[in-house]
């Protein structure tokens, strides 16, 4: 087991994070560029060698409460990772993902056209500008268009 000086040796050289002395000679250390309200990545380094690294959900680590994974036993290669895992964690921003809204025309024998559309969390089917059904999936508003005699423009 690492000490309390060897373990405080490898989170300082982690120059992304700052130290904050806390009660009965403990310490945490906060990363300050977080996109989350959750600043702390280190909480309550003790002089026994305790302490507790933040990884949130990160299915890698099991956790006590709070993503927190105790660092008691954990060799320096270990602490490391789990300290630039808890700092990528924090550093991730997820933005959103514009994806292109799916648009299908489907026709029938007479020409008569459909669009069928994903307006999430529905399947709509139009005429024109008109809402003709709408559907829970994909496969059911697909499934109501062929019963209708109605095809995907592109096997036409």
């Amino acid at each position: 087991m690492l000490t309390f000086e060897e373990k405080q040796h490898i989170i300082e050289s982690f120059k992304e994070l700052t130290r904050k002395e806390i009660s009965m000679g403990r310490l945490n250390y906060h990363f300050e560029e977080s996109q989350f309200e959750k600043k702390i990545v280190v909480e309550k380094l003790h002089p026994n060698g305790n302490g507790f690294v933040y990884v949130g959900d990160l299915l890698r680590y099991p956790t006590a409460q709070k993503g927190l994974v105790n660092i008691r036993d954990f060799t320096e290669q270990e602490l490391r990772e789990v300290i630039e895992d808890s700092i990528m964690y924090l550093s991730e921003v997820d933005e959103p993902i514009e994806e292109e809204k799916f648009e299908q025309t489907w026709l029938n024998r007479d020409k008569a056209e459909l669009l069928l559309v994903n307006d999430e969390p529905y399947w709509n089917i139009y005429h024109g500008e008109n809402l003709e059904e709408s559907f829970g999936t994909r496969d059911d508003a697909e499934d109501y268009l062929y019963a209708e005699g109605f095809k995907p423009s592109a096997q036409k």
